[in-house]
């Protein structure tokens, strides 16, 4: 079996507060192959963000990596040193945060930012760096790249911008790309060129991405792969089209139902009860089980552990090994 490019194995963040430790993530586990696209995806609060920020290292005091492990083609890399792991992000895993002026200094051309960037990962000379800049604007669908290059970035407009953070993303050519809601201050013409792009240099550079969103037609559009999170743990994973199709865990069922479909004359969308809870808060037993429509006593009590279901695994005791408990939610 092919390594995959990220696995991460019972990843737990926590931040300690006056209050107490909040579990922000709490023992989830995924597998990022190349080429593959994996969406991650969820409401505010879910821990998608973070699980993201965990893996390239940023979780900064008083956030912690509690447990569990991150694994780059085989590397460990949540215990690395702080500058070990500098040297492990931007070249071998790239970053595309959902603001582009995040990533790009508002002082500098963006020819500068794009030399540092390549020069600080790979041994190429002056010349050969901007060359190589210019050849990442003209990929990621820059007009005139030989021109654009010395602009700065208010001179670009919003989806530019966001095309030269993916070519900074791509500089040192990683293996791994984190992309942190990155359409989601785009209008939707944008959107879909964005996407197209994400798709493509996932297939041509064999990348392998790992889509934050919370847009579940950017997830259909894009990935390849699911997860759908909930209060810091992973609800359901599986392939894109069996999870939006024949959604399993009762709360991608209805994250699936409140999609608008166009194609159906339904009146009413499926709306779930109540909201995310908060870290200081989680219920005990299943997290969701406040909202849940087909909730029993096990729940409110037993935390439930992922199963193989089909194609999917999913964290639900409706599908432990009891057929009656399953028919209840076909």
């Amino acid at each position: 079996m092919t390594q995959p490019v990220l696995s991460v194995r019972d990843l737990r963040v926590e931040f300690v507060t006056r209050r107490g430790v909040l579990k922000a993530i709490d023992g989830i586990s995924f597998d990022i192959a190349k080429g593959e696209v994996l969406g991650v995806v969820g409401e505010s609060g879910a821990g998608k963000s973070v699980t993201g920020s965990a893996v390239i290292g940023l979780i900064d005091p008083p956030g912690r990596i509690a447990g569990g492990e991150v694994l780059l083609s085989g590397l460990r890399i949540d215990n690395l040193p702080p500058e070990e792991m500098r040297r492990v992000r931007g070249k071998r895993i790239g970053m595309i945060f959902q603001d582009p002026l995040t990533s790009l200094n508002p002082l500098y051309r963006v020819s500068e930012q794009l030399v540092e960037t390549i020069r600080t990962h790979t041994n190429l000379s002056s010349a050969a760096a901007r060359k190589r800049a210019i050849d990442l604007l003209a990929e990621v669908g820059i007009p005139a790249p030989d021109k654009r290059i010395d602009s700065y970035p208010h001179e670009f407009s919003g989806g530019m911008r966001q095309r030269v953070v993916i070519a900074l993303a791509l500089c040192a050519e990683p293996e791994l790309i984190i992309a942190d809601e990155p359409t989601t201050a785009l209008d939707v013409s944008v959107q879909a060129q964005i996407i197209a792009l994400l798709k493509r240099l996932g297939r041509e550079h064999g990348t392998a991405i790992m889509l934050v969103t919370h847009d579940m037609g950017v997830i259909a559009e894009t990935a390849d792969r699911v997860a759908v999170m909930y209060a810091g743990r992973i609800a359901e994973i599986g392939p894109v089209r069996e999870v939006v199709q024949n959604p399993l865990h009762p709360y991608a069922k209805g994250l699936m139902g409140a999609i608008p479909s166009l194609e159906s004359d339904t009146d009413r969308l499926v709306q779930i009860p109540g909201s995310m809870p908060r870290l200081s808060a989680i219920p005990p037993g299943c997290a969701f089980n406040p909202r849940c429509p087909y909730v029993f006593d096990r729940c409110r009590v037993e935390r439930p552990e992922p199963v193989q279901h089909s194609d999917h695994r999913v964290a639900c005791h409706l599908y432990d090994q009891s057929s009656v408990r399953s028919e209840a939610v076909a």
